[in-house]
């Protein structure tokens, strides 16, 4: 008899910042309105850094340079028991795409400040807040402590 292997999910998230505010996206999960940071999976042989951009342009129509590592978070979802391991980078802002064309289950991005993320009774997991305030630590590594193989 095989036991089941765990399998966590590698996703990435990204931190963007305009003055005081973050970059946030709204979106439906499990028929909630939730808030999350630019965040999604990433894509078999793809590279860490590319996930963050492609899921920041294709969740909030926004392109971004991601310039430094904020951390590496895990978090196990009580409506799913899925484990999810998040790298979280931070980006600058490039430009907004006129008219891009969303991921499924986007209502739309916007942008909230600290006090209003505290606040928020509907965040998708902990790990938004949690990147939030670790972004605000300044909790900044740089990028290449990312190793990957090709």
């Amino acid at each position: 008899m095989t036991a089941e292997r765990w399998t966590p999910h590698a996703t990435v998230a990204t931190i963007v910042t305009r003055g005081d505010d973050f970059l946030m996206v709204e979106e439906m999960s499990n028929g909630a309105r939730v808030i999350n940071q630019p965040a999604g999976h990433i894509e078999k042989d793809e590279a860490v850094i590319d996930a963050a951009v492609r899921e920041t342009l294709e969740e909030t129509g926004w392109e971004v340079k991601p310039t430094a590592l904020l951390g590496f978070y895990t978090y196990t979802a009580p409506a799913n028991g899925v484990t999810y391991h998040r790298y979280c980078l931070i980006a600058e802002a490039i430009r907004e795409v006129p008219d891009a064309e969303l991921d499924e289950g986007i209502i739309g991005p916007s942008w909230m400040s600290i006090e209003e993320l505290r606040g928020a009774t509907n965040l998708r997991s902990p790990m938004v807040l949690t990147c939030a305030e670790d972004y605000l630590s300044r909790k900044h590594y740089p990028l290449d402590l990312i190793i990957e193989h090709p």
